[in-house]
């Protein structure tokens, strides 16, 4: 739903106007009168509708009779005007609107904010049968200071992050490995960046014990999915490196999960290599100035035939052995392998993101998720002011040795799983032994998928990741 820059204000249902003052609603149209009665309404209502948009603004040419009118109040907050632009689609599904016009005389930075809320809410799920979506064809005209640049970026991030989000929702029998594999490979094609598919037979060649052993129990074959994205005029020589977490269906494996609010949206637990696709299409379609690449190590986690077993050992792509207690800790055996992969790439910096553990769930809900790194403060400042600019919010939590020390095994190097408590961590300490780079872990078991619509990031997966990623790499790569 690309925003069109336009000065015409006819044949649209719907008026919006963003105001912050009494002196914007006058050089906008509204009458003194009006203008006067919402400054002197309930300061805590933000958002004014009015049923005759050519009554409330007899001073603004060509307004239909039947046009409606909304007033919305934006604010010095980013986020609480992304908000707004949400709570504003809501309106519009209610009264099934398709035609919007809105317009503003404010500062660049609040308009864009508003319109970026209003356009992640916009988000059209993918409907697999027969029953159509409640989200139409919208037709949405902007009149203000937002650049036709800049919102031509702005439709550029929120279809990123809506491819994101549609790979999260495909159930397990639409999308496994495979087909994960094929569906990036289109993208690549289609959006300019390279994808390198590596079959199973692949995978045995490198060793990557982790996947291998986390596949036996499945009858679809891992797919180990390398996307290379590098501009002409890149800043960085050496790459950085975003690993996601690829498990396309987790049933626990012979540590089987619990189905009511469990395995039930187990479809999910990919959610972090989705964020990686996402995060590559959108540099590729702005072709952005740098050098990064994408791994994924595509498999689900099943009990059937010759699964892996809790107190198996297992050798790992680097070489470790991993005495296996759990194989519901899944996630960190083919992240590993992934992880261990990218040391030829010689990277400036790694940044994975996973739907790792539960423990980030309890500490932390759906509002934020848990950051461990291995990197300087100073990088680690840029990643949280991206995560705070876009509200993909991150709590950054220690990786001290002593939290590595339930993990030592009497008959491998080490175990997949440690003590209950600091699970988030722990895990993280599990991952960091097969590092030699600065490198950045983010588990977004919380935010990465909602169960009911809250707010723009909608219901179903969130394409949490996506926006946090590419500001980053903005800011910093």
């Amino acid at each position: 739903m690309p925003l069109i820059q336009t000065p015409i204000v006819e044949n649209f249902q719907l008026h919006v106007v963003l105001f912050q003052t009494n002196d914007d609603l006058q050089h906008l149209g509204f009458s003194k009168e009006v203008a006067e009665r919402i400054e002197e309404a309930d300061s805590s209502r933000s958002i004014y509708r009015f049923f005759s948009a050519s009554d409330a603004m007899p001073n603004k040419d060509h307004l239909d009779a039947s046009t409606e009118c909304i007033a919305v109040r934006l604010e010095e907050d980013d986020e609480k005007n992304r908000l707004k632009g949400f709570h504003v689609v809501q309106e519009l599904l209610r009264d099934k609107m398709q035609a919007v016009f809105i317009e503003s005389n404010l500062d660049a930075s609040a308009d864009y904010a508003f319109l970026e809320g209003f356009s992640l809410s916009c988000h059209k799920p993918q409907r697999l049968g027969n029953s159509k979506s409640s989200l139409a064809n919208w037709t949405v005209g902007y009149r203000g200071k937002v650049s036709n640049e800049a919102l031509e970026a702005l439709d550029i991030l929120c279809e990123s992050n809506f491819i994101a989000r549609d790979l999260v929702n495909l159930p397990q029998n639409f999308l496994n490995p495979t087909t994960y594999g094929e569906r990036v490979r289109e993208l690549g094609s289609e959006l300019g960046f390279e994808v390198k598919l590596h079959d199973k037979a692949a995978i045995e060649s490198m060793k990557m014990g982790g996947v291998l052993a986390v596949n036996r129990g499945s009858i679809e074959p891992p797919v180990f999915i390398e996307m290379h994205y590098c501009s002409s005029n890149s800043k960085n020589k050496k790459p950085i490196v975003l690993v996601g977490k690829g498990v396309t269906y987790d049933t626990g494996g012979l540590s089987l999960k619990p189905t009511k609010n469990s395995m039930d949206f187990m479809k999910a637990d990919m959610a972090g290599s989705a964020a990686v696709v996402g995060a590559l299409c959108a540099l590729a379609r702005q072709k952005a100035d740098c050098y990064v690449i994408g791994l994924v190590a595509a498999t689900d986690n099943r009990p059937g035939g010759d699964a892996y077993a809790p107190g198996d050992v297992i050798t790992m792509m680097d070489g470790t052995t991993v005495e296996v207690l759990n194989t519901d800790a899944e996630g960190r055996l083919t992240l590993a392998d992934a992880l261990h992969f990218a040391k030829q790439f010689d990277p400036k910096l790694v940044v994975d993101l996973a739907t790792l553990t539960g423990s980030a769930v309890a500490a932390l809900g759906g509002e934020a998720a848990a950051l461990m790194t291995s990197c300087d403060q100073e990088i680690t400042k840029t990643l949280m002011k991206s995560a705070n600019a876009v509200d993909e919010r991150l709590v950054e939590f220690p990786l001290w040795a002593c939290y590595g020390t339930s993990l030592k095994s009497d008959i491998a190097d080490q175990k997949n799983v440690g003590s209950r408590e600091a699970g988030l961590i722990i895990a993280g300490k599990f991952l960091e032994k097969y590092i030699d780079y600065p490198w950045m872990h983010i588990d977004i078991a919380g935010p990465s998928f909602n169960h009911q619509i809250k707010n723009y990031r909608g219901k179903g997966g969130s394409g949490y990741g996506v926006r946090l990623l590419l500001d980053f790499l903005k800011s910093w790569g």
